[in-house]
């Protein structure tokens, strides 16, 4: 996408940059004073998705939240193996290292907190706190054989499916059906943007290229081993992440503390950014990290 076109009206547009980092060309927007504080979305949405929660947590964090490789004005690597959890976790590991920054606290939406975790696990990042909202953690029930991802990666990596799925995006109800699928009730500014980023063919295919990579097994495997404290915000209008996805979780991890928002779906920290900024404050309070 053009930072001139797609991007002249973007939210929190004034405090965008774009540094370079591991051979990339990022899109970051970076605000707030306090304990530094690492922000990751998800997969096929972009920095717009933390347009409000961004700077309510710029109060009392100095907030640093990226587009992810291929996803809004972030360049895609060429290697496809870099669209993979792994990939994705070193091309993060440099652009921490390029602004030096090295949080205290972590948090990430459905495969950012993924993403986080295998951070985390590595040691690339050493947080205080990490807070999944509404997190992909666990491999989908029926597609943890790897066949599977090999049969994906055939059928996703074709340029002519994130085009067909873009301009499906244009045709009645393609774009609705896609945002039912959430759970959430956006407001029309929410809406707009996601319509512009699914409309755009190297969106779509970034964020096909990331989930026909995405293997979250290891993740699953190591989770036990997790040392920072885990807090799981869950919408339980989810449809994408069924909130049940949490207690398996927690059973992995039997100190992670769940929050549900009854209200919400899986954009829970777009519908209610301010009780999203009270559960994110409220922890890394009880953690020290404020």
């Amino acid at each position: 996408m053009s930072w001139e076109v797609e991007g002249r009206d973007w939210p929190n547009r004034e405090v965008s940059d774009f540094p370079r980092a591991g051979g990339l060309r990022w899109h970051v927007q970076r605000l707030g004073r306090g304990p530094s504080m690492l922000l990751l979305h998800g997969t096929g949405a972009s920095t717009h998705s933390f347009r409000d929660l961004l700077p309510a947590l710029a109060e009392h964090f100095d907030v640093l939240a990226p587009d992810l490789p291929g996803h809004g004005f972030t360049a895609r690597p060429d290697d496809p193996q870099a669209m993979s959890l792994p990939g994705m976790a070193a091309a993060l590991k440099e652009l921490l290292l390029t602004l030096g920054v090295a949080p205290r606290i972590v948090v990430g939406h459905s495969a950012g907190a993924a993403l986080l975790l295998r951070l985390a696990l590595d040691a690339v990042v050493e947080p205080a706190a990490i807070v999944s909202l509404n997190g992909a953690l666990l491999p989908l029930a029926g597609l943890r054989h790897p066949m599977f991802s090999s049969l994906v990666r055939g059928i996703v990596g074709a340029d002519w499916v994130a085009r067909r799925f873009a301009a499906g995006m244009d045709e009645p109800g393609g774009f609705e059906r896609l945002m039912r699928g959430t759970g959430s009730n956006l407001d029309a500014q929410g809406v707009a943007l996601y319509r512009r980023l699914s409309g755009t063919p190297a969106q779509v295919g970034a964020a096909l290229a990331m989930m026909g990579r995405w293997d979250l097994r290891p993740i699953e495997r190591d989770l036990p081993r997790l040392v920072a404290p885990l807090l799981l915000v869950i919408g339980a209008r989810d449809r994408m992440i069924l909130p049940g996805e949490a207690v398996k979780v927690r059973a992995l991890v039997p100190s992670a503390r769940i929050e549900q928002i009854a209200d919400a779906g899986h954009l829970a920290h777009e519908e209610h950014p301010g009780r999203i900024k009270a559960l994110i404050e409220d922890f890394a309070r009880h953690h020290g990290v404020v």
